[in-house]
């Protein structure tokens, strides 16, 4: 309660201009870090999460599928949605990004299948701390209104969305507290701001129980999340305390417990918790984990979701080996 009325205060306080002015500024500034590929800050990888965004900044394609029943308009609906993403480097600390999906909802009676709305943006490396294991980025993204599909529920307005990523690593905790060394935090803090004041989708018509198009006021949204994760790199020979890595930290398995929530402007907090089991390889990175809600708002019954993430410039160098603005 008392994170949800902090962030609440401070968008109050400060607007949502200055949100936007903020993150462009600290955009330009985050040009003179050095970029390291696949989340990799000393001796710690962020893997990327299905909840809300990571941290790296890198040239990337996700691949992911989720499934998770829910209310929506006074109905019982489940949604089965695939999703992609695509990340390219235009120099070592900036990127280009792109995003979309397919949906399939059910509805009970009636099913339909249509687009989920499609975003581009930029993000860019901040910080890093090799020793302390930090990494801190920003974004600035456009939900492209009216790119998804009516039918689904996913016509959306054209939206903004600023965003602030991070992660902090223990590996650097002192040899009595050497237990903590595994463990690491990752979180996002994303405002999504909509540009007009209503959109159309399909819904329940509460009088006639019939599925009909219904006009409903937007309200802007803030997606918050941390996650718990532990990297077994720590309890390998690979590990040397106080030292950085002579190679990668890869091929390891990584626990973790996503926690995710929405917040409306108006409204009630959707909440979910979502345990699952990284492996992250040279190349790539799989991903699975349940959606647990821990509320009506964040879901009706357990789901699922996993994701496959590949790294570009490792998979085929000669076209993604450098950035495309570098000399």
């Amino acid at each position: 309660m008392f994170t949800h009325f902090w962030i609440a205060r401070l968008c109050a306080w400060y607007g949502y201009i200055g949100w936007t002015v903020w993150l462009l500024a600290t955009v330009v500034l985050g040009f003179s870090c050095d970029a390291q590929g696949h989340g990799i800050v000393g001796n710690r990888v962020f893997p990327g999460t299905l909840a809300f965004d990571d941290p790296a900044v890198m040239d990337e394609v996700i691949l992911a599928f989720s499934s998770l029943r829910h209310a929506e308009d006074e109905a019982d609906v489940r949604d089965n949605q695939m999703d992609w993403a695509f990340s390219r480097l235009l120099t070592s600390t900036l990127a280009f990004e792109i995003d979309g999906g397919w949906l399939h909802r059910n509805w009970g009676p009636s099913q339909r299948f249509g687009a989920d709305s499609t975003g581009i943006g930029l993000k860019a490396l901040l910080y890093k701390n090799e020793i302390h294991e930090t990494m801190i980025s920003a974004g600035l993204s456009w939900g492209i209104g009216g790119s998804g599909s009516q039918v689904v529920g996913a016509n959306s307005p054209n939206t903004i969305q600023p965003g602030l990523f991070f992660g902090r690593g223990f590996g650097d905790a002192p040899d009595n507290l050497s237990w903590m060394r595994p463990f690491a935090i990752s979180g996002a803090v994303t405002l999504e701001h909509s540009l007009e004041g209503a959109v159309t989708n399909f819904g329940i018509d509460g009088a006639s129980g019939q599925l009909l198009p219904t006009t409903t006021p937007t309200t802007d949204l803030l997606h918050w999340g941390v996650s718990l994760q532990y990297s077994t790199f720590y309890l390998t020979r690979r590990f040397s305390p106080g030292k950085l890595p002579k190679d990668e930290p890869l091929n390891q398995f990584i626990p973790l417990v996503e926690f995710a929530f929405d917040t409306p402007r108006e409204g009630k907090t959707g909440a979910t918790m979502n345990p699952g089991l990284a492996y992250v390889s040279e190349k790539w990175q799989i991903l699975t984990e349940a959606i647990v809600p821990l509320n009506t708002d964040g879901g009706t019954s357990i789901g699922v979701r996993g994701g496959l993430f590949l790294f570009l410039d490792d998979i085929a160098p000669s076209v993604f080996g450098k950035p495309l603005l570098s000399r």
